[in-house]
């Protein structure tokens, strides 16, 4: 029985990959110049759909959205009820329904036509009343839906699905949109919190652990252990010179038999360490730190002046 489900879980993945597939040899110029009329327009992309293309076209809504094109959900009934007042002259519609005969979109596809605006209809029937009255169609048609009856939308949805993501990827993509752009819609999230914080703002930077070039064994070990980063930067006449973290102690320790007490501060260092400014990003330091396999960046500022340290560590707090 239970290798049956699996068998069928298989036939449902292989159809509705075979139908994301299919929509390559659906698309159209229509598809170029959606997105061409969308980058232009001065209004909003509001979305409206029925049952689960509603739902669907929540979340192209979303999408679009936090990728830069500014966007909402209409309810195709409460558009009938109030919510046609949401949408001005340079707004864009783009209907959603895969039969093109949705009664709920059909009935405020007139109003929408008397005022202006420019009606984008997403449909799996090309010769539909939504499909006729559309400025431009994309086309969402699939062989068979994965539901056995042939009732539920699921394949039909899941091609919805993914052309709404083509239509925002390729319009973020045509306004340049960066992960900075990216991370002021999200500042909540972990990436907009690594993207929109800076290294200043999680350094430590009370009490360093600094010593100077002829400190000796003794003081770089206490001036460790009372800094709590595991590390201590090596000064001299005012300006950063080294490093020393825990492994430079012991490799100093296992590569020399000279008595402890007689190393000095410059002797163990790892010299010309890795800087960061104070202004980078904390994103930028995270990556930095990985690409050369550390764990620390001394963060300096534009005079090269040491104001703290930051560690992979940190970007926990981040997260």
């Amino acid at each position: 029985m239970e290798r049956g489900l699996l068998s069928r879980a298989k036939e449902i993945f292989q159809l509705e990959s075979e139908a994301i597939n299919n929509l390559s040899f659906l698309l159209t110029e229509d598809f170029e110049d959606t997105v061409k009329t969308i980058l232009h327009s001065k209004g909003r992309l509001v979305i409206s759909g029925m049952g689960k293309s509603g739902h669907i076209g929540v979340k192209i809504s979303a999408t679009l959205a936090s990728t830069g094109t500014p966007s909402f959900f209409m309810h195709p009934a409460e558009a009938m009820h109030g919510d046609l007042g949401m949408l001005t002259k340079d707004d864009i519609v783009l209907a959603i329904s895969n039969s093109g005969e949705s009664e709920e979109i059909l009935r405020i596809i007139p109003l929408i036509k008397r005022m202006g605006i420019t009606l984008i209809g997403m449909s799996g029937k090309k010769d539909s009343t939504l499909v006729m009255a559309s400025d431009y169609f994309l086309n969402i048609a699939v062989k068979k839906e994965a539901c056995p009856l042939q009732l539920a939308p699921t394949t039909s949805t899941t091609a919805t699905l993914v052309m709404g993501d083509a239509l925002a990827i390729a319009i973020m993509e045509e306004r340049g949109f960066k992960a900075e752009d990216f991370a002021m819609y999200h500042p909540g999230g972990s990436l907009g919190r690594k993207l929109l914080t800076k290294v200043s703002d999680i350094m430590s930077s009370k009490a360093l652990p600094i010593v100077q070039a002829e400190s000796s064994f003794q003081e770089i070990i206490q001036t460790m252990t009372q800094g709590k980063l595991g590390l201590a930067i090596v000064m001299k006449e005012g300006c950063l010179i080294g490093v020393i973290s825990d492994g430079d102690l012991r490799r100093a320790l296992e590569r020399n038999d000279k008595p402890r007490f007689e190393f000095l501060a410059k002797e163990i260092m790892t010299s010309s360490p890795k800087t960061i400014h104070e202004n980078a990003m904390a994103d930028e330091a995270e990556q930095f730190m990985l690409k050369h396999k550390i764990n620390d960046l001394v963060v300096v500022n534009d005079e090269h002046n040491v104001l703290g340290v930051v560690q992979i560590f940190d970007m926990g707090r981040v997260s």
